[in-house]
C-alpha cells in the first residue's frame, strides 16, 4: 500500500461579475493598502482602471505595479518588492496572465525576507529557509484561462545570468482568494486564448500521466480535459461565450490544482525554450505536446486510452494524438518549433537544461539529454 500527503488548494469566487467582490476580499484578507501587480498592457486597459476605481471609492490605498514581462525576470521581481516597500502596502492584489500572478506572488513572499530570492528554489527543504510570518496575503485574479497560478504556491521566475526558469516556493505563498470572473478574459485575443488554453490542457495532462500516486489529482486532471475539450474552440472561435470562458476558467484551476501530482517532459522543454528565447510558455506546451505524447507511450498508453473512452475520443491512443494536432490546427497553434523561429542548433544547451529542470523527475520516461535532443529536434522539424 502506497502512503501519500495531499492538499487541495485556495477559496475561489468563481463567476461573471465577481472581479465586483475584491474590495470586501481585501478587507477580509486584512488588506488595507493593496500593490496591484499586473502587466503594462493591461495596466493601460479600462477594466484595469475600473477595478482600481472600485477600489479606492470602497476606501483602499491601492497603487499599481506593472513592470512585468511575459517570461518574468528577477528584476522584475526586485523592482515590485521595492514599490512594495516604498507604498507601505500590506497586500497583493496580482491580476493578469500566469506573469503577473507570478510576480505579485513572489513580490508578497519577498517583500518580507532577507535573503536572496533564488535561495527559495522549489529544492528539497529550500522553503524552509523563508520567514513565513513575513509573507504578506495575496488576491489572485487571472486574465486569462491556461496557467492556473491563481490556485499555486509557486512563482516561475527566470534567472537571467543562466536563462534558466526557477521555480520559488514556499507552501504560504498560495493566494487567500482566488477570484475566476470569465468577465475579464473576453478581450483576450484569440491567438492567446489558444495558447493559454493549451498551458491548461498540457497541465491537466501531464498530471495524469506522471507516475506519482496521487489519485486526487488524476481525477482532477481528467476532468479537466474534458473542460479543454469541449470548450478551447469555442472560447477562441466566439470570444463573447461566458460559460466557455468560464469552463476554461475552471479547467485552468483544475490543471494547476492536479499538478501537485507532477509534471514532465513538455514543460522540461518549454522551460528552457521560454529562457532562450523568450517564446510564450502556453505556445510551447501546445506545440510539444503530441510529441511528448508520443515519445510516453509505452508508459502511457493504458491511461491515455482510459482518458479516450472518458473524453469520447475514438481510435484509443493514435486516436488521442490525432484528437491533440486537430485541436491545434483548429486553433491556430502551429505544428513545429520552427514555425515560431526555432531551430535545432541550442540541442544540447535545451536538452542539458531539460534535465535539470524540475518537472523532468516526474516524466513517465526517465528521458537522457541524448533523448531530449531528438525529441527537441522533432519538435523543432515537426516529424510527429
Amino acid at each position: 500500500m502506497v502512503a501519500a500527503n495531499f492538499n487541495f488548494p485556495t477559496s475561489i469566487r468563481f463567476g461573471a461579475g465577481r472581479v465586483k467582490d475584491l474590495p470586501a476580499l481585501c478587507r477580509e484578507a486584512g488588506i488595507a493598502a493593496p500593490l496591484l501587480v499586473t502587466d503594462p498592457a493591461l495596466a493601460a486597459m479600462a477594466m484595469t482602471k475600473e477595478v482600481t476605481a472600485d477600489l479606492g471609492q470602497a476606501g483602499l490605498k491601492v497603487k499599481v505595479f506593472s513592470d512585468v514581462r511575459s517570461n518574468p525576470v528577477a528584476d522584475n521581481v526586485e523592482a515590485g518588492v521595492k514599490a512594495y516597500r516604498a507604498g507601505r502596502h500590506d497586500g497583493v492584489i496580482a491580476f493578469g496572465g500566469g506573469s503577473a500572478l507570478d510576480v505579485g506572488k513572489v513580490v508578497a513572499f519577498m517583500q518580507g525576507q532577507t535573503r536572496p530570492m533564488f535561495d527559495f528554489e522549489d529544492v528539497g527543504d529550500w522553503w524552509t529557509r523563508a520567514n513565513a510570518k513575513a509573507i504578506a496575503p495575496v488576491i489572485a485574479v487571472p486574465t486569462t484561462a491556461g496557467t492556473g497560478s491563481e490556485v499555486g504556491r509557486a512563482g516561475v521566475i527566470t534567472q537571467p545570468e543562466t536563462h534558466e526558469k526557477k521555480v520559488i516556493f514556499h507552501p504560504a505563498m498560495m493566494p487567500r482568494f482566488a477570484v475566476l470572473d470569465p468577465g475579464l478574459t473576453i478581450g483576450l485575443p484569440a491567438k492567446l486564448t489558444a495558447a493559454t488554453g493549451m498551458d491548461a490542457l498540457a497541465h491537466n495532462l501531464e498530471a495524469y500521466c506522471a507516475p506519482f500516486w496521487h489519485p486526487l489529482a488524476k481525477g482532477v486532471a481528467l476532468e479537466g480535459m474534458r473542460l479543454v475539450k469541449e470548450n478551447l474552440p469555442e472560447a477562441v472561435h466566439a470570444p463573447a461565450d461566458l460559460e466557455a470562458r468560464g469552463a476554461m476558467l475552471a479547467a485552468s484551476a483544475m490543471g494547476a490544482t492536479a499538478f501537485q501530482g507532477g509534471l514532465g517532459a513538455i514543460h522540461a522543454l518549454s522551460h528552457p525554450l521560454g529562457g532562450l528565447y523568450d517564446a510564450h510558455h502556453g505556445m510551447l506546451n501546445g506545440i510539444i505536446m503530441p510529441y511528448v505524447v508520443v515519445a510516453n507511450r509505452k508508459k502511457i498508453e493504458p491511461a491515455i486510452e482510459r482518458a479516450a473512452a472518458y473524453l469520447g475520443i475514438r481510435g484509443r491512443f493514435d486516436g488521442f494524438v490525432s484528437w491533440i494536432v486537430k485541436l491545434r490546427r483548429a486553433i491556430g497553434i502551429p505544428m513545429s518549433l520552427g514555425e515560431i523561429g526555432i531551430d535545432g542548433k541550442r540541442a544540447a544547451e535545451v536538452a542539458a537544461m531539460a534535465v535539470k529542470d524540475p518537472t523532468h523527475g516526474g516524466n513517465p520516461i526517465a528521458f537522457s539529454e541524448k533523448q531530449y535532443q531528438a525529441l527537441f529536434r522533432r519538435c523543432v522539424r515537426g516529424e510527429l
